[in-house]
């Protein structure tokens, strides 16, 4: 018998690794540029092995690297999935075979619910906390941040945002703090904006020296004892539970932020427009049609 699914799976990734190039100016030549990305991919290419063994017995490296084959199980996937979840299967599948596939439309309909929280649910939800997932939680939600970036915080002056990129003058606009930088997906570092009072609390809480962490299989330079990744947003969850009856993951705290500075910046005098691009790159996005999403 061959190599089970989710070894072939991983080694069709391995090929394609490239962790020490940056993905800055490299998104075509076809490789891997994040651990993230990566684990997706073997994921996805997991499923897609197994839909071959079970459909002729084959294998990713021979009846898998026919386009035919490929289209055959997307098209059966969208019955099954969303379409962020079949985009994600098609991009790893391209990966692999090395060409285009046509896009396929997933056929559930995709339920769009509000994932925000009002600011005092966020509240609510830190005090059900221990001090350490509690501060994170008030940071998350005034900064607008991911889960793991709570783990790369620094100070502005030990780290400066990408270079790369061309950055709006009006982030922030009208807000008033302390500016860290954080790594964001795809190795961007971003400048964000936490609340003086927050800032000071975290200033309490930093390192005599810089801890190693890991977080998903990722590794991390933590400099400040709180809490961040897979722990805090498990404690979040368990903790909206507590205290609200229901979660809608610690995620929905980046929904939050977004919503509440397009009303600030709109309230200012911004366009909806030009407050989306700003907001945009607030959360580390430079496709303002991403940030839709959170704008539900």
């Amino acid at each position: 018998m061959g190599k089970s699914p989710r070894s072939q799976a991983k080694g069709a990734v391995a090929k394609k690794l490239a962790l020490n190039t940056p993905r800055h100016g490299n998104n075509s030549d076809g490789k891997i540029h994040s651990l993230g990305t990566a684990r997706s991919y073997t994921q996805a290419l997991t499923g897609y092995a197994k839909f071959i063994r079970e459909s002729n017995g084959g294998s990713l490296f021979r009846s898998g690297t026919k386009p035919e084959m490929a289209m055959d199980y997307l098209q059966h996937r969208a019955g099954e999935v969303s379409q962020k979840t079949l985009d994600l299967d098609r991009q790893a599948i391209q990966m692999h075979l090395g060409q285009k596939l046509e896009v396929v439309k997933s056929l559930q309909e995709t339920r769009l619910t509000c994932r925000s929280y009002t600011p005092d649910q966020v509240f609510l939800v830190a005090a059900a906390q221990t001090e350490r997932n509690g501060l994170a939680t008030e940071i998350a939600y005034s900064a607008g941040l991911r889960a793991h970036e709570l783990l790369t915080l620094r100070r502005i002056n030990e780290h400066g945002p990408s270079i790369h990129r061309g950055w709006n003058a009006d982030r922030f606009a009208g807000r008033d703090g302390e500016r860290y930088t954080v790594h964001g997906k795809g190795g961007l570092v971003r400048e964000v904006m936490i609340p003086r009072n927050v800032a000071n609390r975290l200033e309490e809480r930093r390192l005599s020296e810089p801890i190693r962490v890991t977080d998903r299989g990722i590794h991390y330079q933590q400099r400040y004892d709180i809490s961040g990744g897979n722990r805090w947003s498990a404690s979040f969850t368990e903790a909206s539970k507590r205290t609200l009856g229901w979660s809608r993951g610690a995620h929905g705290l980046r929904h939050s932020y977004a919503q509440e500075r397009m009303a600030e910046l709109q309230r200012n005098g911004k366009t909806y427009e030009d407050a989306k691009e700003t907001v945009a790159q607030e959360v580390g996005h430079f496709n303002k049609e991403t940030t839709e999403a959170y704008l539900r």
